[in-house]
Order: structure tokens, then C-alpha cells, then sequence
């Protein structure tokens, strides 16, 4: 699933909005500093759809079959998304 167009402008313009108002940055390019902001926002969220699939095969190809909505599926799935994150960060 991908963000819309629309999502992530009003996102990026939320940020750049409490940046400001934060006094944590000086934005001289706010066209360049959404166009990054947008990007950094897209492929966070690929990232985490990959991870999010990567998770899911893992608890499917168990032995034993847990059912999605579980409480044992859901500490497999925090469990194992929390070992993938690690991996990616290494």
C-alpha cells in the first residue's frame, strides 16, 4: 500500500510546519525541503511494508499454523519485527 500524493504533502507540510514553530530549523527551500521530506516519508513506509511481509511469511512457514489476531501470533509478530529491525539496522 502506498501513500497518496495528498497524504504525504500534508504530512511533509505538518513536519516543516512544527519545525518551524519548534525553531528547529531554518527551511531556506521549502519546495526542496518537501520533495526530501516526502522521499524520506516514502521509503520509511516501503521499508516497513517489506519488513511487515517479511514477518508474516516467517509466522506462516512455522509448523504449527497460529492464527492471525492470536494473542501468539501478535508476540510472534512483535517479536519477530522487532529481530528483523535489528538486522536492517546492522
Amino acid at each position: 500500500m502506498r501513500f497518496s500524493e495528498a497524504r504525504l504533502s500534508y504530512l511533509a507540510h505538518q513536519i516543516i510546519a512544527i519545525l518551524r514553530q519548534e525553531g528547529l530549523a531554518d527551511i531556506d527551500n521549502e519546495r526542496l525541503a518537501l520533495h526530501d521530506i516526502k522521499q524520506a516519508l516514502e521509503g520509511q513506509h516501503e521499508r516497513a511494508g517489506k519488513l511487515d511481509e517479511i514477518v508474516r511469511k516467517k509466522i506462516a512457514s512455522l509448523s504449527r499454523k497460529v492464527p492471525p489476531g492470536s494473542a501468539e501470533w501478535d508476540v510472534l509478530y512483535r517479536r519477530y519485527m522487532e529481530e528483523e529491525q535489528r538486522k536492517q539496522k546492522s
